[in-house]
């Protein structure tokens, strides 16, 4: 129970008003040292609710009296516009009984426009590390009197290249008496340097191994010949699956257009989202999806952070992500909150070393999967079992059908080698070298 906590009682009147009963694992662990003013680091999985582990604690220590506000007193960093924007509104959800006011800057909007916002001086201010900085350095922000910082998504942050943006609007709340860093991964050497520079003598919250992310979901491969083939597959699974809403997420934004314009075609209500999408494009794309003008969205990674919309219960990885960590943001779009979700991996030859590295750093080995009706060429590399005694060889009689045994065959002269050894492309089995046919 929420009431557990030692949170004021405007924050327990909102949570009774939005029905939040019993914390998450995430908030059960995180709101009571966070209240106690420690700096945390957590690593949760997406889903699982760490922005109200982040947010009621940070309300609960800026409540009181209605006052002049003259100075920012917390900053929320994080890495892409939706985010941040969904942050924002679970800031005001949780402090509508408070007089606790909330501002948002971020790229993509009017820079006039936010630096008025910032000359109301909002209590919480929110946003992206890029834009935050070109205000910092026009004079429009003053981040002395910050109290308490918080970095969301502090790995993604730090892949999207931030981390001197980060480091700089760090520096600037100097006079902060906490730090609290979440993140759904354990991140790389970049963010331990991070938590080092930052975070002083921190609690370290870890809420799941890696191989348990999005342990609701399940998670399948199909292999595919090539895109024109991906393509296809495509089509059968939003055609033949079961699902309320769907992201198919592509590496590239070409690849990204002409898929959604081949979904459109043969008439899926779909959008696209991409970096190249203005921030008008973007809204009205995560709108229509939430609101169930359109079931499938079409996105690169930019949509793998901070995209929280119910019923998203299918993910498909038309291209697989280049590394675990993006692996697992893309599937945690669905089954969140404990709900099912799907996860579908389309597999062409140049993909394959990617998804076993993925299975690898996840500890897991995702479904293989067969769909009968556009079942390709390409199953996967040969297996050790493809080829020698491993494929079902019989073992040869050594006896002369008299009891006797046969003298052993005289071994073949060795050749010398071709050329160096070949291997598959899991890195296990020989291949045979095909000898050229004569002329």
């Amino acid at each position: 129970m929420f009431s557990q906590f030692a949170l004021h009682e405007r924050l327990l009147k909102a949570l009774a008003e939005l029905n939040f009963v019993e914390p998450t694992p995430v908030q059960a662990a995180a709101i009571p040292p966070a209240l106690e003013g420690y700096d945390l680091r957590v690593i949760a999985r997406t889903g699982s609710g760490k922005t109200a582990a982040f947010v009621l604690p940070l309300l609960n220590g800026l409540i009181g009296d209605a006052r002049p506000r003259v100075s920012i007193r917390a900053l929320i960093l994080l890495p892409t516009r939706e985010l941040a924007q969904q942050t924002l509104k679970e800031v005001e959800r949780f402090s509508q009984f408070t007089f606790i006011k909330s501002g948002l800057v971020t790229g993509g909007e009017n820079f006039k426009v936010q630096a008025a916002l910032l000359r109301k001086v909002p209590d919480i201010l929110i946003g992206t590390p890029g834009r935050l900085l070109e205000h910092l350095n026009a004079g429009h922000l003053d981040l002395r009197d910050v109290e308490v910082l918080v970095l969301d998504e502090a790995d993604r942050m730090l892949d999207m290249g931030f981390a001197e943006d980060v480091q700089r609007l760090v520096e600037s709340c100097a006079n902060r008496r906490q730090t609290l860093l979440f993140s759904a991964t354990t991140g790389g050497s970049g963010l331990r340097e991070i938590v080092a520079k930052v975070l002083r003598e921190p609690r370290h919250l870890m809420l799941n191994a890696v191989g348990e992310l999005s342990e609701t979901t399940r998670q399948q491969i199909v292999t595919a010949d090539d895109p024109a083939h991906k393509e296809r597959l495509v089509h059968w699974l939003l055609e033949n699956e079961t699902y309320r809403k769907a992201i198919v997420f592509t590496n590239t934004r070409a690849q990204a257009d002409r898929l959604y314009g081949h979904l459109v075609a043969v008439g899926h209500k779909a959008f696209v989202l991409h970096g190249e999408k203005d921030q008008k494009d973007r809204k009205l794309a995560i709108e229509r999806l939430r609101q169930g003008g359109a079931r499938v969205l079409v996105a690169t990674d930019v949509a793998a952070r901070g995209l929280d919309v119910d019923g998203l219960d299918l993910v498909i990885n038309f291209d697989m992500p280049r590394s675990g960590d993006e692996y697992v943001h893309r599937v945690g779009r669905t089954g969140r909150a404990g709900a099912e979700g799907l996860a579908v991996s389309l597999i062409c030859h140049n993909d394959w070393n990617l998804m076993s590295s993925v299975e690898r750093y996840l500890k897991q080995r995702f479904e293989r999967r067969v769909i009968k009706e556009l079942k390709g060429s390409y199953q996967g590399p040969k297996s050790l079992k493809a080829s020698g005694k491993a494929a079902g060889t019989k073992k040869k009689k050594t006896d002369d059908g008299k009891g006797g045994k046969k003298p052993a065959a005289k071994a073949a002269p060795r050749r010398k080698p071709a050329g160096p050894a070949l291997v598959s492309q899991d890195g296990l089995a020989p291949l045979k070298r095909r000898t050229p046919a004569p002329e």
